[in-house]
C-alpha cells in the first residue's frame, strides 16, 4: 500500500522492547515514542493551537465524528482541510469515529454497512460507513487517518469479539479502497479482537497482510483488568512489523505510558491531561496534585519544579488554587501544565532508551511516582518483569 510516511529507527533498548525512532510526516518530523493531546474539535480543551505548538507538539489529534457534525465537511472542503481551519501548521491524526460505537453507543445502531448515530446536538441520524469515514477524513486532511472499525467494549464476551474483528478487517479493506489521497495521507489498521489471544493473532495476520503505513492496537483502555490490558499490548507488537508505527489507542496516564513503552509502542493518545485538569487535578513526576485541596492555598510554589511551562514559570500553586475553585483561568494553567508534562516525559523516555539507560529511568521513575514499593501497582510489576525489568528487586 502507498505510505506518505518514513520510519527510521534511532535507537533500541538492550534490555525492554522500548525503540525510538523518527516518523516522518507530510506535516514534519514526530520523535517517537510520543504522546498526542487530543483536539477533538481542532482545539485542547482550554488551550490554543499556538499554546499547543509552543510546547513543541508535534502532532495532535481531531475526531472525525465531531469534526464531520460541526463545521461539516462541505465547511472543511471550502476552508482546505483541519490544518488551516485551526491555523495548526503540524501533524495531525484523525480517529475514524468508530470510538462513539462505545462512548454514544445508546444512540448509535451498528451494521454491516456502517453506523448509524443519532447527533447529539439534534437527533439528526447520520450514517457513518468506511467510505464516508474516509472521505470525511480526506475532507480533514489529517497526516494519519484510522480504519473505520467496528469498536466494542473491552468487557464484550462471546460471539459479538469474533464478529467484530472480523468486520474490521473487511471494513479496513473498503477504507483501503475508498482512501482519495494515498500520496499525502496514512491510513492505519486496527487490531481488534477483545482479549482473546488467538483473535488477535489472527487479526494481525490478516491486517498485515493489507501493509498499511501504520497500525494502531485497538479495542482496550476500556475498564479491562489491567493484568489481560499488557498481556494483549505486548502480544501485538510482539506480532506486529518492526519497521512500521505502532499505536496503543486512549492510552495516557504515566505509569501506563511507560510501561506501554517498555512493551513496544511507538505512539499514545488520551483526553485525560485536559480532562482531568478541568477536576483541578495537576499531573507531575511525583504523582497527581488535587489543586483544590485547601493545602494549596498559601503553597508559593510552582505546580512542579523544574517544569518550564507557562503555569510554573508565572504562577503559583496558591494562585492555581484559587483560580481552580472559582475561574475557568485556573483549569487553563493546569491543562497548559498537563498536557506539558505528558510531552516531558515522553522527552524523558526517549532520552534515555537513547542512553541505553530505560530500565534505570523506570525504577527512579516508580520510585518518585508511586513513594513506596508497596504502592506499585501489581500489573505494571508483572508486565516489566516480562521484559527484563524487576522493580521489586
Amino acid at each position: 500500500m502507498k505510505s506518505a510516511l518514513t520510519f527510521e529507527a534511532v535507537a533500541k533498548c538492550s534490555t525492554t522492547k522500548a525503540r525510538t525512532a523518527l516518523l516522518t510526516l507530510p506535516h514534519g518530523p514526530v520523535n517517537l515514542p510520543v504522546f498526542m493531546p487530543v483536539g477533538t474539535q481542532g482545539t485542547l480543551k482550554g488551550m490554543t493551537p499556538k499554546q499547543v505548538e509552543d510546547q513543541n507538539c508535534q502532532i495532535m489529534l481531531n475526531n472525525t465524528y465531531h469534526l464531520g457534525l460541526k463545521p461539516g465537511q462541505e465547511l472543511l472542503d471550502k476552508v482546505g482541510g483541519t490544518h488551516k481551519f485551526q491555523n495548526w501548521n503540524r501533524n495531525i491524526l484523525t480517529d475514524s469515529g468508530g470510538f462513539q460505537m462505545v462512548s454514544l453507543l445508546k444512540l448509535a445502531e451498528i451494521t454491516e454497512q456502517g453506523v448509524q448515530f443519532a447527533s447529539p446536538h439534534d437527533g439528526s441520524l447520520m450514517m457513518l460507513t468506511p467510505e464516508h469515514s474516509m472521505s470525511l477524513q480526506n475532507s480533514i486532511g489529517s497526516d494519519i487517518m484510522m480504519q473505520l472499525d467496528d469498536v466494542i467494549s473491552s468487557l464484550t464476551t462471546g460471539p459479538r469479539v469474533e464478529e467484530a474483528m472480523w468486520r474490521s478487517i473487511r471494513w479496513l479493506d473498503r477504507c483501503i479502497e475508498a482512501h482519495q489521497r494515498p500520496h499525502d495521507q496514512n491510513l492505519f489498521a486496527i487490531i481488534q479482537g477483545g482479549l482473546d489471544p488467538e483473535l488477535r493473532r489472527k487479526c494481525v495476520d490478516e491486517m498485515v497482510k493489507r501493509d498499511t503505513p501504520g497500525y494502531a492496537i485497538g479495542g482496550l483502555s476500556g475498564g479491562e483488568e489491567k493484568d489481560q490490558f499488557w498481556r494483549i499490548v505486548s502480544l501485538c507488537t510482539d506480532l506486529l512489523p518492526k519497521n512500521k508505527p505502532i499505536y496503543c489507542m486512549g492510552v495516557g496516564y504515566a505509569e501506563d505510558l511507560v510501561v506501554c513503552v517498555a512493551l513496544g509502542v511507538h505512539m499514545f493518545d488520551c483526553v485525560f491531561p485536559t480532562r482531568t485538569a478541568r477536576f483541578g487535578n495537576a499531573l507531575t513526576m511525583k504523582g497527581t496534585l488535587s489543586l483544590k485541596s485547601g493545602r494549596f492555598a498559601e503553597d508559593y510554589q510552582p505546580i512542579e519544579e523544574g517544569c518550564s511551562c507557562l503555569a510554573c514559570t508565572k504562577y503559583t500553586r496558591s494562585y492555581i488554587h484559587l483560580l481552580t475553585t472559582k475561574d475557568t483561568v485556573g483549569c487553563h494553567l493546569i491543562s497548559l501544565h498537563n498536557v506539558a508534562f505528558q510531552l516531558r516525559l515522553m522527552g524523558e523516555i526517549r532520552a534515555a532508551i537513547e542512553k541505553d539507560e530505560f530500565p534505570q529511568w523506570i525504577q527512579q521513575f516508580f520510585a518518585g511516582y508511586f513513594k513506596e514499593k508497596a504502592k506499585y501497582p501489581p500489573w505494571a510489576v508483572n508486565a516489566l518483569r516480562s521484559v527484563g525489568v524487576d522493580l521489586l528487586a
